[in-house]
């Protein structure tokens, strides 16, 4: 059963590799062939599926389309064009503001959402439009691990190490991987300064954005405030914060429909949400389960144990610029949904902190994406917006800025984490 297990499980892989679109639908289908063949036998499906990861994904995602269609991050925006001197300062603020806004929504709502203000500042002046929207996806994806809500493989690791919102911030009376993602954007701002030394050309804001509606922008902090206040709690469901996420959409689109006596926001709002992320994780949660299960997962966390030959400093190493490589070319949500177990059984053998292996895959995972134009979903995203712009953005354009960015925000991260948690 083990041998069966292991191949369909790579057989999974290099169909989701393959066949990017198609990913959920592999997932899924390996999971029922799990069940089929009593990998998994069917009684355990339900409890297999992390139910509070999936309603905080979806409570999140229903906030987040509100916010965007609010204008309010159009307003910050520009708010932000009266504070730059110049072009260099507008990429770099630009940058900044899209990683803060993504460490609480989604990297390519994130894209989505600064990327067309970028693109009007470079229009107005007459200059390439390129530098800027790169600069904006990979600050996205860098600060998508700063907190629970970031991004999904945030919410993953809070559920594989049962942390809380506020254990992103401070976690076993030490700073949290908050201040490693942070240090590591503050990190790259002179690697921007040095790469756009040359863009001195004055810019200003000449457009008005009016929010007439505040309450998605209530909503996306009432949930924060609300996650924070859950932390406090003791010994609460495990599904907690998934409803909170889940009340906070609710409301959110009771209020809209009261507001504009009709339903098409709320259609609006549904179709936005990323069902096939949420399938897929529903699939790999049943897969993992399954190869978990058969004992595969401790039999490759011992593999790895003797391969690092009881050095702790090696493993960490070799975990995170490994899935700095890997999360270049592939997605990382399958890959981090795999290694989280396979963490915590290394960490039992080894005896060490499991934080230091789980902040390190999040730090090498999340920011790995940033090498390459496909490493990400948000640099696709930028790099397809840009085409519609008629600019081709090649692996070289990419990455003369992924490269810098990447190495600068991973090796403080890095750093950061081995200091903090090693012993």
């Amino acid at each position: 059963m083990k041998t069966i297990a292991i191949i369909l499980f790579i057989l999974m892989y290099v169909l989701m590799i393959a066949l990017p679109k198609r990913r959920a639908i592999v997932a899924i289908a390996t999971a029922v062939i799990f069940v089929a063949l009593g990998v998994l036998p069917i009684t355990e499906v339900f409890g297999a599926i992390d139910w509070n990861v999936l309603l905080m994904i979806f409570g999140t995602m229903v906030i987040v389309d509100y916010f965007i269609e609010s204008k309010m991050p159009n307003l910050i925006a520009e708010k932000l064009l009266d504070l730059a001197p110049n072009v260099m300062w507008v990429t770099i603020l630009m940058s900044l503001f899209s990683g803060i806004i993504s460490a609480f929504i989604d990297n390519v709502a994130t894209v989505l959402m600064v990327a067309p203000v970028g693109l009007a500042i470079c229009k107005k002046l007459k200059i390439s439009p390129v530098s800027m929207i790169i600069c904006i996806a990979v600050s996205s994806n860098l600060q998508g691990a700063a907190t629970l809500v970031g991004d999904t493989t945030s919410i993953m690791l809070a559920a594989a190490a049962k942390m809380d919102f506020n254990d992103f911030f401070w976690m076993q009376g030490r700073p949290g991987i908050f201040f490693a993602v942070e240090l590591g954007a503050i990190a790259t701002v002179p690697i921007m300064m040095y790469m756009f030394r040359k863009d001195t050309a004055p810019v200003s804001s000449d457009t008005h954005t009016v929010v007439t509606d505040y309450v998605p922008t209530i909503m996306m902090l009432g949930h924060v405030v609300l996650l924070i206040f859950a932390s406090f709690i003791p010994d609460k469901p495990d599904i907690t914060n998934g409803v909170i996420c889940m009340v906070c959409g609710i409301i959110n689109i009771i209020w809209e429909i009261v507001l504009s006596k009709g339903t098409d926001s709320m259609w609006h709002s549904l179709k936005a949400i990323d069902y096939d992320t949420m399938l897929l994780l529903a699939g790999l949660f049943c897969v993992i389960a399954g190869i978990t299960r058969v004992g595969v997962i401790d039999d490759l966390a011992q593999f790895i144990a003797n391969a690092g030959k009881g050095n702790v400093f090696l493993l960490y190493t070799v975990i995170v610029f490994g899935s700095v490589a890997i999360s270049a070319f592939i997605d990382n949500i399958p890959y981090v949904a795999t290694m989280l177990p396979v963490l915590a059984s290394l960490s039992a053998v080894m005896n060490v902190n499991p934080l230091l292996l789980y902040f390190g895959l999040l730090i090498g995972a999340t920011l790995g994406g940033n090498l390459t134009p496909i490493g990400a979903s948000a640099n696709i995203a930028g790099v397809g917006m840009l085409r519609k712009e008629g600019y081709e953005v090649t692996f070289g354009d990419f990455m003369k800025i992924g490269v810098p960015f990447t190495f600068t925000a991973v090796i403080v991260g890095y750093l950061f984490i081995w200091f903090v948690y090693a012993r």
